[in-house]
């Protein structure tokens, strides 16, 4: 997305002779004006307004004035002020393009988005030929997240000027947002006739994964992180390669990345789960115990850590203590305190004989009272139950887990063990028939592990990490 900046239709007024609202100005206004629009341009602004403020008293009504002092107080970052002498040139001149635009942006800086949104509709249509005003109103429609509405705009913008790379660009993205991924595609390769970027390449890559072409925007993806590569680009590349399970070529990407940026937590965690799903267990803690130490709040880090500590509690101290202080950080946070009570448990449950159970419960319980819904937690607080004979109470525990999560292989398993216990042998039986069916759909796992990655991978694409 390209933001919109001030249209600078004051540098226009360098002429000498001037229609001023008042008739033609005496030679010295004349003077200070063009003084000030040399100021303004050598970006001299706090004299530039201090001139301008001087002339008003003389000339009250000027479009010209009013026009640049906006522009001036806007380029000072001082807002509000900036909009009442848009606003005044406006009046004074309702038919200008430039004005009516230059008053959008500032209601836009301001976050009066209805009213920029009325004053870009009246440019566009005082010059519905006219580049930029179709471009800007594209952009105001990209950047208020009405994608389908922008698109028109920007359609007509390229039509008007079919090398304008910025609109070409944010065209090609409007058209991959609403599904229109071939002419996303010939957008962008127009593009790459004039500019052969590396941020085109990664255009698309993009299209090309939504279009569900995986050879070809591994390509690009790749193509873009050689002629630049950044912590984007990289993360891209290697993220490709992990959703279609191209495990060691992504191992190979997220590592080499991970050590050119080094501060990066999502490459680390990109590392981790392609460790994790290549079966490196070990591996995949230690890079996931690494961007916790880079993203202490990233709750997407801890949910692959708990994965990777289960097949792997080799380092239970370290990643207890990330655990702990995950949930020290987001004491609200039902996951995190699952994720510490789990911690706890697994990592000591065999060597440690003194581990305090009620510690563990209470971690449980309370994660349960912030999110009823977590069915984890209600499963593992039947197995605490289970573990001290406590049938009776465990089984409700398992209900709740199936109530929220009826796929959970385990609870159905284990509710179905606690039945046994306690005499009801028919229940027992079918809590058992189901956990056999789950576990026979070994693809259903594998889909599941694809959508977590995913999940991670386009949430993680909108929060980038060291950059060049």
């Amino acid at each position: 997305m390209r933001f919109l900046f001030l249209y600078p239709a004051a540098l226009v007024l360098l002429a000498c002779s001037l229609n001023w609202a008042e008739g033609k100005p005496e030679e010295r206004v004349q003077r200070a004006f063009q003084e000030a629009v040399a100021q303004y341009e050598s970006g001299h602004f706090a004299e530039a307004g201090a001139k301008l403020e001087g002339l008003l008293p003389e000339v009250p009504e000027s479009f010209e004035v009013h026009e640049l002092l906006g522009l001036v107080y806007s380029a000072e970052s001082q807002d509000a002020k900036a909009g009442e002498h848009l606003a005044k040139a406006v009046r004074l001149k309702p038919d200008s393009v430039s004005a009516r635009t230059n008053l959008a942006t500032n209601f836009v800086r301001r976050g009066k988005l209805p009213d920029a949104e009325i004053e870009f509709q009246k440019a566009v249509k005082l010059d519905p030929g006219n580049f930029d005003t179709n471009h800007n109103m594209g952009e105001f429609y990209i950047q208020a997240g009405k994608i389908a509405q922008a698109a028109p705009f920007l359609e007509k913008a390229q039509q008007v000027n079919p090398s304008a790379y910025d609109n070409g660009y944010d065209l090609s993205l409007a058209y991959l947002d609403i599904g229109k991924f071939v002419e996303a595609r010939q957008v962008a390769e127009s593009l790459m006739k004039h500019r052969d970027a590396p941020e085109l390449h990664n255009l698309l890559g993009q299209i090309e994964e939504k279009a569900g072409n995986y050879v070809a925007a591994v390509n690009e993806f790749e193509a873009a992180a050689h002629a630049e590569p950044s912590e984007s680009n990289l993360f891209d590349w290697g993220s490709e390669l992990l959703l279609h399970r191209t495990l060691d070529p992504a191992i190979e990407v997220f590592q080499h990345a991970s050590e050119r940026y080094t501060d990066s937590s999502r490459l680390a965690i990109g590392l981790g789960m392609a460790l994790y799903s290549r079966g490196n267990y070990d591996e995949s803690v230690k890079a996931l115990l690494r961007a916790a130490d880079l993203s202490p709040q990233d709750a997407r880090c801890y949910f692959f850590l708990s994965k990777a500590y289960d097949s792997s509690p080799n380092q239970a101290e370290e990643v207890i203590q990330r655990f702990r202080r995950f949930s020290e950080l987001q004491p609200r946070n039902p996951r995190a305190l699952y994720y510490y009570a789990m911690s706890l448990w697994k990592g000591r449950r065999v060597q440690d004989a003194a581990l305090d159970m009620t510690h563990i419960e209470s971690l449980l319980k309370r994660a349960i009272e912030l999110d009823p819904g977590l069915a984890e937690a209600h499963l593992q607080l039947g197995n605490l139950y289970s573990d001290r004979s406590q049938y009776e109470a465990a089984i409700p525990e398992y209900q709740a887990a199936l109530t929220n999560n009826s796929d959970l292989a385990d609870a159905h398993y284990r509710l179905g063990q606690a039945y046994v216990h306690t005499g009801q042998k028919e229940r027992a039986q079918e809590q058992l028939q189901v956990y056999q069916r789950l576990r026979s759909q070994h693809l259903a796992e594998l889909d599941k592990q694809r959508s977590e990655i995913q999940q991670f991978v386009y949430s993680a694409k909108g929060t980038p990490g060291a950059k060049q």
